[in-house]
C-alpha cells in the first residue's frame, strides 16, 4: 500500500503545505485565521486597507456572494456566504489575464506579457486608459460575469493604488499577485493613523 506521507517530516509531524499566491492574496481577509472568510471579515479587510464604508459594503457583498459557492464544492449554500481559501483556485474566473495558473500559482511570463503588450506609455505602470485596453483585450465572448469581476477588481486596485500621475505601479501589480500588497496598504494606513495622532 502506498504511503501518504508527502506532508510529514521526519518525526512525523505532518507539515503545512505553503499557501499558493492566490491563496495568499485573500488570506489578508480572514481576519480570524480560521481559513474561511465571511463577509464582514471582508468588509473589515477593506476598511483596514483604506476603503470607504460604501465601497467596503458593496465590495463584501458582490466578493462573497460571488465566490463563496465556488468554494464549497458538494455543500450545500450557506445564507453567511462564507470562502473556504484552501479552495480559492476554483473560483478563478474567465476573462482575467492567466497570471494565476490553475493551482492559483503565479506565472511571471504571463504578468510580463501583460505589460509588453499593454504598458505601452511607461514600462513600469499602467495607465487608466492601458487598463481598460487590457479588460477589453481579456473579455472572452457573451463572458458577462466573469468581465464584470475582472473589472471590479481591477479597477478597485486602480482606485485605491494609483499614483499621483494617475499610473499604476508595476511593482504594486506584482504585490497583488504573490499575496503581499493589502499587509502593506494596512501597515501604511495604520502608520499614518500614528503619525496624525501623534503630531495632533
Amino acid at each position: 500500500m502506498a504511503s501518504s506521507s508527502n506532508n510529514v517530516n521526519e518525526e512525523g509531524i505532518e507539515k503545512k503545505e505553503e499557501p499558493t499566491p492566490l491563496e495568499k492574496h485573500v488570506m489578508f481577509f480572514d481576519i480570524n485565521k480560521d481559513g474561511v472568510i465571511y463577509p464582514w471579515e471582508t468588509y473589515k479587510g477593506f476598511r483596514k486597507i483604506g476603503s470607504g464604508v460604501l465601497l467596503s459594503t458593496v465590495a463584501s457583498i458582490f466578493i462573497n456572494i460571488g465566490l463563496s459557492g465556488k468554494t464549497r464544492p458538494g455543500k450545500w449554500p450557506s445564507p453567511l456566504f462564507p470562502i473556504e481559501v484552501k479552495n480559492i483556485k476554483f473560483a478563478k474566473h474567465s476573462s482575467d489575464s492567466d497570471i494565476y495558473d490553475t493551482e492559483g500559482r503565479f506565472v511571471p511570463e504571463k504578468f510580463e506579457e501583460l505589460f509588453n503588450k499593454h504598458g505601452r506609455t511607461n514600462d513600469n505602470a499602467l495607465t487608466g486608459e492601458e487598463l481598460d485596453q487590457l479588460l477589453k483585450a481579456n473579455k472572452q465572448p457573451k463572458d458577462f460575469a466573469g468581465h464584470i469581476a475582472a473589472k471590479s477588481e481591477w479597477k478597485i486596485l486602480y482606485l485605491l493604488c494609483k499614483d499621483e500621475n494617475g499610473l499604476l505601479p508595476k511593482e504594486t501589480i506584482r504585490s497583488v499577485y504573490d499575496g503581499s500588497l493589502f499587509e502593506q496598504m494596512a501597515k501604511e494606513k495604520q502608520s499614518k493613523k500614528h503619525r496624525g495622532k501623534s503630531s495632533s
